[in-house]
């Protein structure tokens, strides 16, 4: 009876599990939807010229969007690093000079180049400029 009962348990569980991965579905399918109404700041044309030129053949559209997401997050936190590490170097150089003010930051190979080498992109700049 106790060996009866366990595949009971068993059973019910297994139904439970296709039950979840049914519901499971559900959120990313949520996500495609909204993801057909999102814009990414890098044109789907971009992304899907760069696929083709990789030999990536993308048939649904939202595949290519979702890249272009993807694309788009990993130039922000790219960006955004920079950032840091620009203000970082700002106020080593100089605490006192604009304390009241709105400082503009510009992105330069300076700030840029140790951020992409943590993400493993090595930078050469070369040694002059035409």
């Amino acid at each position: 009876m106790d060996q009866s009962g366990q595949q009971h348990q068993q059973g019910a569980g297994g139904g439970g599990g296709s039950q979840i991965s049914r519901t499971a579905g559900l959120p990313l399918s949520d996500f495609l939807m909204q993801l057909e109404d999102y814009n990414p700041t890098i044109p789907d044309a971009v992304t899907a010229y760069y696929l083709n030129t990789s030999g990536f053949e993308a048939a649904d559209g939202r595949l290519v969007r979702l890249i272009s997401l993807a694309a788009q997050k990993f130039i922000s936190d790219i960006t955004n690093d920079a950032l840091q590490h620009c203000k970082m170097r700002g106020s080593q150089q100089s605490s006192s000079k604009t304390k009241g003010k709105d400082k503009r930051f510009t992105l330069t190979m300076e700030d840029l180049t140790p951020v992409l080498a943590e993400y493993g992109i090595t930078v050469k700049k070369p040694h002059y400029y035409i």
